[in-house]
């Protein structure tokens, strides 16, 4: 039966429209053969729109449709479940990307931007005629969770699976739970301790029977897949070193950060006595009674030099760490509330107490702390003589003038930077960014979620977050792990690679390429083939052009839809 296929062109609110005669667009892929319905619209993905198709797939007995807008990295999902709910296929629908690939890519050519997507949409109308209804496949999934780090996040999450009657297995590599609690004393705007913070865990941790704890432990081994990974985890004890091994359907991440450690004569650190960072600045507080001393000399005035570590102009550290601003502004207020007498002075890049925070800037402001903003390009200098630490900077508001501070201690407000044992990252094959903290599918729509099936991110490990950030990521992402395994089954993709074992000699060339390990070999009808795990596979095609003999395809992006497409975008 020949199919019939609906067309949706998306203006995109101006972003695609603007670069790209999107209703030329239209009545050049009208007259296409399946083609039974065009239609322009502002917006694709809204709701208005989204009833709009779900009526035309109906109404017009659609086979198929294509959705020509912006990356499908924002809205597959969306227009597969407008499919699915009209009663179509969901992988009967094709994305054409005609804004990152047309009308953003040749914004200054609208003619030329135009011409390539109508090049798009017919290619992808192409492999519209061709595409198969798929179904997922299912498999088992054991109840059961391992939460790596028990940290802030790592024991907010323990405890929400278990609350959801999941089995818990929570891995902390240190003697004790609780992370980077045990260094923070005020956690702001709330002004709760973070011992506090952590016996209020600890409390719940102990009556959710669900949890089993293994402290001193790492997790050293990995296989299996999404629904049933054995982990092998290594503990460490006064009678030697054991090994045990865990079945559990998903795996959540919460490993933690680490607190940048500045460079040798950065800002002066490690080259003048008194220039010491916020961690050391905090435990000197504790440390301390009647009067703050540092190093034998009694302190009379703090300068404060923010984003050490981040927001570097020539460093790799682009990133802003988020919580360190508070952090110093909140040691300020505790310096001032413990020695009333000490001068506190601030030099920052613009302070960031974002949200609720910004009322303990205000405190500070009230308790005249003194703060320069300074120029990227005129960093404070800091130098010492005769004992005397002075601190520089070109300061924003006058420009061409130098604000000098002279103070006894000098506190580097060093930020975030990921965690330095890097072993969990390469055991589960989890992607990092630019930054090095790990990365998730899609910061705004699969937050917590990452490109290897049935593993969470959760905390400080995905990069910098607050006390409560972290909470609020390691709910989500417990909730995610539990939908893992919550039903004893789970649906996954059906576009993973297939092998055609006729053809396949196993040279070992698919398998090497494939960056999931999903490529083992078997014995088949008397020879060694290459087989594909679909619960391991992502469907990246990675091993497809490395087969010499051509005997691997990937399901929905097989040869001759692709070559359906190559040969319209090369006419």
């Amino acid at each position: 039966m020949k199919k019939k296929l609906g067309i949706y062109i998306c203006a995109c609110g101006g972003n695609i429209s603007d670069y790209v005669d999107i209703e030329k667009v239209k009545e050049s892929i009208k007259d296409e053969e399946c083609v039974i319905l065009a239609k322009t619209t502002m917006f694709a993905c809204g709701d208005s729109n989204q009833k709009d198709m779900d009526a035309d797939i109906k109404a017009n007995d659609l086979s198929g449709i294509v959705v020509a807008s912006c990356s499908p990295k924002l809205h597959l999902t969306t227009f597969r479940a407008v499919s699915e709910r009209a009663g179509l296929n969901k992988y009967n629908y094709v994305h054409a990307n005609i804004r990152e690939q047309a009308s953003w890519a040749h914004s200054d050519n609208k003619a030329g931007a135009t011409e390539k997507a109508i090049l798009l949409v017919k290619a992808a109308i192409a492999k519209a005629r061709l595409a198969e209804p798929l179904m997922p496949f299912k498999i088992k999934s054991r109840r059961s969770v391992a939460v790596i780090g028990a940290g802030v996040a790592g024991l907010k999450a323990a405890i929400a699976l278990s609350r959801m009657n999941d089995e818990v297995f929570l891995v902390e590599r240190e003697s004790r739970v609780g992370g980077k609690l045990h260094e923070l004393d005020t956690i702001s705007p709330e002004h709760v301790s973070g011992k506090e913070l952590l016996s209020r865990l600890e409390e719940d941790l102990i009556k959710e029977k669900n949890i089993t704890l293994f402290t001193n432990s790492e997790v050293v081994g990995n296989s299996g897949t999404i629904g049933d990974f054995t982990l092998t985890i290594k503990i460490s004890g006064s009678q030697g070193e054991t090994t045990k091994d865990i079945k559990v359907g998903s795996v959540l991440v919460a490993t933690g950060f680490n607190s940048y450690t500045p460079t040798d004569g950065e800002f002066g650190y490690n080259h003048i006595t008194n220039v010491i960072t916020l961690p050391q600045f905090r435990e000197l507080l504790r440390n301390n009674s009647k009067k703050l001393v540092c190093n034998g000399k009694e302190i009379n005035s703090v300068a404060y030099i923010y984003c050490v570590g981040s927001r570097q102009v020539k460093g790799e550290n682009k990133y802003c760490s988020r919580y360190c601003c508070t952090a110093a502004v909140q040691a300020s207020l505790d310096v001032k509330a413990k020695y009333p007498e000490i001068q506190n002075y601030h030099f920052t890049k613009g302070v960031r107490t974002y949200g609720k925070q910004e009322l303990v800037y205000k405190e500070s402001n009230k308790q005249g702390d003194i703060y320069i903003q300074f120029l990227d390009k005129k960093p404070p200098v800091v130098t010492e003589s005769d004992g005397i630490i002075s601190i520089k900077a070109g300061d924003l508001l006058s420009e061409k003038k130098e604000i000098e501070a002279i103070a006894d201690l000098v506190v580097l407000v060093t930020g975030m930077v990921p965690d330095k044992d890097t072993s969990v990252g390469s055991l589960f094959k989890l992607p990092k960014g630019r930054d090095k903290f790990f990365n998730e599918i899609h910061m705004k729509l699969r937050p917590v979620e990452t490109v290897i099936d049935g593993i969470t991110i959760a905390g400080t490990c995905q990069g910098p977050k607050n006390v409560m950030e972290s909470v609020n990521s390691a709910l989500a992402a417990a909730v995610k792990s539990h939908s893992f395994v919550s039903k004893g089954e789970l649906e996954l993709e059906p576009i993973v690679a297939y092998v055609n074992t006729a053809s396949c000699n196993w040279c070992t060339a698919c398998s090497d390429a494939c960056p999931f390990s999903a490529i083992s070999m078997v014995d088949s009808e008397g020879k060694q083939v290459a087989s594909i795990n679909k619960s391991t596979c992502k469907g990246c095609g990675m091993c497809l052009p490395v087969c010499p003999s051509d005997s691997i395809e990937l399901i929905s992006y097989s040869n001759k839809e692709m070559e359906s497409m190559i040969d319209v975008l090369a006419q």
